[in-house]
């Protein structure tokens, strides 16, 4: 009998809201809910996938996570152990445990520093290490991700895009951490290049038993990398289930619609799909629609979406959704919500003078 896999990560609530100031006094007039009540748990080993469109939340969760961000509220606990209200040095002893790599790797390399120095800043900060075990290191950590030796004294500058995001890994990877933030580490590389970055990704979570979070955009390649893959919508997880359940059994209609809009490359089979077209924008995360998220742009759309936030269920086994449309207690919460806003007609609150 096998023992239950780990909980390493474990999401509570996570909820990070970013102030709006104006006027002349620059007071406070309102703001911007990123990530509005996330939860979620990340097994030892595992790769869970976020994908979504471009301003849901997605790195400002993965932030979060490494509380490179101040948390508004909920829980993160990292190994057992909680972060979401730590202070500064209770982090940095944690922090050789969890690292990020970034979406852009000539923004996140100083380009003043030379390769060497970019890798071993970590091992400056957090060892004691002396000058030849150090560069022993360096060394070990440059032949892990594939650069050459000989490019230790080389600039940021000297190199493609895709040897820039080998360092930005090699320097996560060099205090032995057990979690990794990986934010659309392939978005800013050629396609040539993408399937080799996320190979490399794929044998350093073997060889060094890594856990991700794997941030993106790019549908097929999550599908490629990740174990389990959860949806964002406007700053929630819509659906997250197992990563072949997803695609061949998605349950939220936004995710439908996601995985719609991924190409097909074989066109007799493109022509036989059934494309869902999403009508208007995206809502603002500063005045998030009444209801559910989606109700402003959702094909299924129904009367009590515009009324009640729909709560995350499991539907399956592993299989979480948050939509009215799956929702067991729907006939039962419709009428009940009809009943109230029929006795809110018949007897209106009213004003005290």
């Amino acid at each position: 009998m096998f023992d239950a896999p780990r909980k390493l990560i474990e999401v509570s609530g996570l909820k990070i809201h970013f102030p709006i100031h104006g006027g002349f006094l620059r007071r406070r007039v309102g703001q911007v809910k990123a990530v509005d009540g996330v939860s979620f748990d990340i097994v030892e080993g595992e790769t869970l996938g976020l994908v979504g469109e471009s301003g849901c939340g997605k790195s400002t969760c993965g932030r979060a996570l490494l509380r490179l961000y101040d948390l508004t509220e909920g829980s993160i606990r990292i190994d057992g152990k909680e972060i979401g209200d730590a202070d500064h040095a209770t982090l940095r002893r944690i922090r050789p445990k969890m690292q990020m790599v970034f979406q852009d790797p000539q923004a996140s390399l100083n380009p003043r520093m030379t390769l060497s120095r970019i890798i071993g800043e970590p091992l400056d900060e957090h060892t004691n290490l002396g000058r030849k075990e150090k560069l022993a290191r360096i060394y070990e950590l440059m032949d892990a991700v594939g650069l050459n030796r000989s490019f230790a004294n080389r600039y940021p500058h000297e190199f493609s895009g895709g040897q820039r995001q080998r360092i930005g890994i090699a320097r996560a990877i060099a205090l032995n951490p057990s979690f990794i933030v990986c934010d659309e580490p392939i978005a800013a590389l050629d396609v040539s290049i993408q399937a080799q970055v996320v190979n490399l990704l794929e044998d350093l979570q073997e060889k060094f038993d890594l856990t991700y979070l794997f941030i993106s955009h790019d549908l097929s390649m999550v599908r490629h990398i990740a174990d389990r893959v959860a949806v964002m919508y406007l700053g929630r997880v819509v659906e997250l289930t197992t990563r072949d359940r997803l695609y061949t059994q998605p349950l939220h209609p936004y995710t439908e619609a996601l995985l719609s809009s991924v190409p097909e490359p074989d066109p007799s089979l493109a022509t036989l799909r059934d494309r869902v077209i999403l009508q208007g924008d995206v809502p603002s995360p500063a005045n998030p629609p009444r209801g559910c998220n989606f109700s402003t742009r959702c094909p299924r759309v129904m009367d009590i979406c515009h009324r009640l936030d729909p709560q995350s269920k499991e539907v399956a086994p592993g299989h979480f959704v948050a939509c009215h449309l799956h929702d067991p207690r729907i006939n039962e919460i419709a009428s009940e919500v009809a009943a109230e806003q029929e006795a809110h007609q018949e007897h209106p609150t009213r004003r005290e003078t």
